[in-house]
């Protein structure tokens, strides 16, 4: 099923997801449900926070070559715990902010631990895009925006900009 995506401004997007105990029947067909809507947006990353729920859940999948066959990676509890020094600086976009982006630099490599759907401890090393997404998803589950990297000018901006958007789709 898909999922209504979470607008920013929204108080449930700046909150901290709270951890997955046991990953049951419930969170297996959330996780397939976000993976349809991240499919269906398009985009290359969704949080558990961005469609209202408040666990440590994100889906990504960053193949976006025509014909490359996909990676959805699920994730409960993941977690940073490595990155490297060297940066890099990608044009990041966020579901919950469509048609903004600016750029954001994060570590260019990061080992991230994680659940998979099967209750599976799982560890793997991410870069370039895949690195910038996870570490964005993640950012979700802390209630963090990649706006919040910016300036507060630029920040405040494209927060109106969202505000005016809220306000057209409210009235269409």
């Amino acid at each position: 099923m898909k999922r209504n995506i979470l607008l920013h401004p929204d108080p449930r997007l700046k909150k901290v997801a709270k951890p997955v105990d046991d990953i049951s029947d419930d969170l297996r067909a959330l996780a397939d449900d976000m993976l349809k809507t991240m499919y269906e947006a398009p985009g290359i990353g969704l949080a558990a926070p961005q469609v209202g729920i408040l666990d440590r859940l994100i889906v990504l999948d960053c193949v976006k070559e025509e014909g490359e066959t996909p990676r959805p990676l699920v994730m409960f509890n993941p977690q940073v715990v490595a990155a490297s020094d060297d940066l890099n600086t990608y044009e990041e976009g966020c579901l919950s902010l469509p048609d903004l982006y600016a750029d954001v630099t994060r570590p260019r490599v990061v080992d991230v631990t994680w659940m998979d759907r099967d209750g599976k401890a799982k560890q793997e090393t991410f870069d370039g895009l895949w690195a910038t997404c996870v570490q964005h998803e993640i950012d979700h589950l802390n209630g963090k925006l990649f706006i919040d990297y910016l300036k507060p000018l630029k920040r405040q901006m494209m927060t109106r900009k969202m505000v005016k958007l809220k306000r057209e789709l409210a009235r269409a």
